[in-house]
């Protein structure tokens, strides 16, 4: 080799040296290149290709379901991001439900992106179609994990694509109009788009409350296996209850959003066979019955009760799966009108009491309608939820105060404060009307020979607040004043 030639290559050499002590992260990320090269030659592999089309029966081709389903899983992988090379897409979805601002990554011609699924180490490889062969995605599962893992795998695969699909779908609001359609002799659904904005992080309720029904609807979102191995109908049931305006709709509505479902609104007052309205409701739905205290006070008897009870844990309510059913109620109490047939584990799995707004929900729904994290206000308005006890406000009411006040997050709080004070001075009013109805009370027992038990307490009473005069009268003699017995006659003479 001449020198002209060991120059350049010396340069190229050092030029590359340079750049990978500068760059920790180069290097750190070659080292990692080298190490998965070494450990795939060491390695025995089987690959498992998943063709786009298939043909089947009289030479026809039609798609494969499980490529699609693949496709969506794997553009869903975080390792995606970290590949050499990857394809950008722009998102068909509609603009409420883009993510990632409407763009997603999917593998390119000869890319791989590597997945872990029970300890095994997997990778997916896209094949463009050829000459001969179709386009496929292939996957390569190491020789001795394929037994292990690979059916398993290929369900989650399933899994969470099914789920995926379910999320970007455009929900649906059902209402049972009545009747029966003359063509199918089904009973009638009137449908709508179903848009509520709200979500669970938008809802303003207890922190802790919320992380534990979160929790339980994601358990039982991924629970289909659990409950067929226990033999089981995969279905949840919602008991929220408590006064008007405390958002029990509102978190029904977060919930379907949350799972993907259709929403079902049952109307019981309009409702002819709830068990045949049942069964014409589809998979992945959550099915509402709202003022459910309310129907069956209204509609006295057992037969409304058996109706009830039949719609929610008959052998009708078992036809379908991936259900959940949520029931309100406006009492504060859930006992209050309801029977305890009703409220039973099993006909209503979860418990879950909406109050009146405290200050915690209060700073929930000031981060979502004014965009406050805090205000030199907020210690007054704590110190008004205080003093309200149990003449709070719903959070409707004081959402509508700060939707009226949204461009003055000052103003809208010196409302509170002041909605709060006369709250305060009325319960304290009340407070006090109570306790002179009581001592009223009191009183004319013991002047109309109330029972012995009145009397005595009436006489001790008395008693005590002799007592009570007779120390006073001593504090002050000791203090040198004149005693009140004798500013009382020295007045009177």
């Amino acid at each position: 080799m001449s020198a002209v030639g060991v120059v350049p290559a010396y340069a190229v050499l050092a030029v590359a040296t340079l750049r990978l002590a500068l760059s920790y992260r180069s290097a750190i990320y070659a080292l990692r290149r080298l190490w998965r090269w070494v450990d795939e030659l060491a390695q025995a592999y089987q690959y498992h290709e998943v063709p786009r089309r298939l043909t089947v029966h009289g030479g026809v081709e039609r798609d494969n379901p499980l490529f699609a389903k693949a496709a969506a899983y794997v553009s869903s992988l975080p390792s995606l991001e970290d590949a050499d090379a990857a394809s950008v897409l722009s998102s068909s979805a509609s603009p409420r439900k883009r993510t990632n601002g409407g763009f997603s990554l999917h593998l390119g011609p000869g890319h791989t992106a590597r997945d872990a699924f029970q300890g095994a180490r997997l990778a997916w490889t896209y094949r463009p179609a050829r000459e001969e062969d179709d386009e496929a995605l292939v996957l390569r599962v190491r020789r001795h994990d394929r037994t292990r893992v690979l059916r398993p795998y290929l369900q989650h695969v399933e899994s969470v694509a099914d789920e995926m699909e379910l999320r970007r779908r455009d929900l649906r609001l059902f209402a049972n109009a009545g009747g029966v359609d003359a063509r199918t002799g089904a009973l009638r659904w009137a449908s709508a788009p179903f848009t509520h904005p709200a979500t669970l992080d938008t809802v303003a309720m207890d922190p802790d409350l919320k992380a534990r029904v979160h929790s339980d609807l994601e358990t039982f979102a991924k629970g289909r296996a659990y409950y067929h191995r226990l033999g089981r109908v995969w279905r949840r049931s919602y008991l929220l209850y408590g006064p008007p305006g405390t958002g029990k709709s509102t978190f029904a509505a977060a919930m379907a959003r949350f799972l993907g479902y259709d929403v079902y609104d049952v109307d019981l007052s309009r409702a002819g066979d709830l068990r045949a309205l049942l069964m014409h409701t589809t998979p992945h739905s959550l099915i509402l019955v709202e003022d459910l205290d309310r129907h069956l006070l209204q509609t006295h008897g057992d037969d409304a009760e058996a109706r009830v009870l039949s719609f929610m844990d008959g052998v009708a309510s078992c036809c379908g799966e991936e259900r959940v059913m949520v029931f309100t109620m406006r009492g504060g109490k859930k006992e209050e009108g309801v029977g305890a047939a009703v409220l039973r584990p099993g006909r209503l799995d979860v418990h879950i009491r909406f109050t009146l707004c405290d200050f915690d929900a209060f700073k929930a729904l000031a981060r979502s309608y004014l965009g406050l994290k805090d205000h030199k206000l907020y210690p007054q308005v704590e110190e008004g939820f205080h003093t309200a006890g149990d003449r709070r406000f719903s959070p409707a009411e004081l959402s509508e105060i700060m939707l009226a006040n949204r461009a003055s997050p000052s103003r809208a709080l010196r409302t509170v404060i002041t909605k709060l004070a006369v709250a305060s001075a009325a319960a304290a009013a009340a407070q006090a009307d109570d306790e002179m109805v009581r001592g009223r009370a009191v009183g004319y027992s013991c002047r109309n020979g109330g029972d012995v038990g009145g009397r005595r307490r009436g006489r001790r009473v008395v008693r005590e607040g002799r007592a009570d005069e007779g120390v006073q009268e001593a504090v002050r003699a000791d203090q040198g004043q004149e005693p009140e017995g004798g500013r009382r006659r020295r007045a009177l003479g």
